[in-house]
């Protein structure tokens, strides 16, 4: 906290290595390098301070800083493997700042770099939501589905959720978990080793072109494909 005012960071995790599409985090989506859809919205955020990406990349790192991010370290190789753990990535960017700069952190915004469908409200809302009530430990984006699932225990499948088949607007709703899209959590949770706390606010997404999550070329030619469309809507 600094005079009164609780300090919030975005933490963008940006490794190199990427198997499924070589490059991801830089590739290129509509001329703009993937990573630079998170950074602005991150930037564009009134409750942001810092934005800073977490990368063990000199290539993801100078492409980072030129869309007006912070790269004050170059990730440990240890955190950068293929199942780097991104609760244990984004303590270490944590603690690097608060040890070797004497700045600290009191809430951690998170997105995913594969997660572009960011809209303005979201980050905002999720932080919001942190800094009006103490109480609450996180706050991420979740899309409202009113699609019936089935979980398997055991040899049996049950329902998850207990609306059967009334109409979709009497349903009880469930939540796909988004926090690509945005999340805000408590430096504590991160501490205690979670990235989302017990006490949660969701925050509804609608937009089913949330759920395009690029990691495939595939993926990146989809998402080109929604961005092109959305253009054509705004100016038709």
């Amino acid at each position: 906290m600094k005079d009164g005012k609780q300090v919030v960071t975005t933490i963008i995790l940006a490794r190199g290595g990427s198997k499924g599409l070589p490059g991801k985090n830089i590739a290129l989506l509509n001329g703009k390098p993937l990573i630079a859809y998170t950074i602005e919205a991150s930037l564009n955020c009134k409750y942001v301070d810092r934005t800073i990406v977490s990368t063990d990349s000199s290539e993801i790192a100078e492409v980072a800083k030129e869309y007006g991010a912070d790269v004050p370290f170059m990730r440990p190789v240890e955190l950068s493997g293929d199942f780097a753990n991104a609760e244990k990535c984004l303590l270490h960017a944590v603690n690097w700042l608060s040890e070797n700069e004497g700045f600290f952190v009191d809430i951690v915004s998170y997105m995913q770099v594969t997660d572009v469908f960011k809209k303005k409200y979201m980050l905002e809302e999720c932080i919001k939501v942190l800094l009006d009530n103490p109480d609450i430990e996180s706050s991420f984006v979740g899309y409202k589905d009113h699609k019936n699932y089935w979980v398997k225990k055991g040899d049996n499948y049950v329902r998850l959720t207990n609306s059967g088949n009334m109409d979709r607007q009497k349903k009880e709703h469930i939540y796909r978990e988004d926090t690509g899209l945005g999340c805000a959590t408590r430096i504590k949770v991160l501490k205690s080793g979670r990235r989302l706390g017990d006490k949660v606010v969701i925050i509804p997404n609608d937009d089913v072109a949330s759920s395009i999550d690029i990691h495939t070329e595939y993926d990146l030619w989809l998402a080109d494909q929604v961005l092109k469309a959305k253009r054509r809507t705004i100016n038709d």
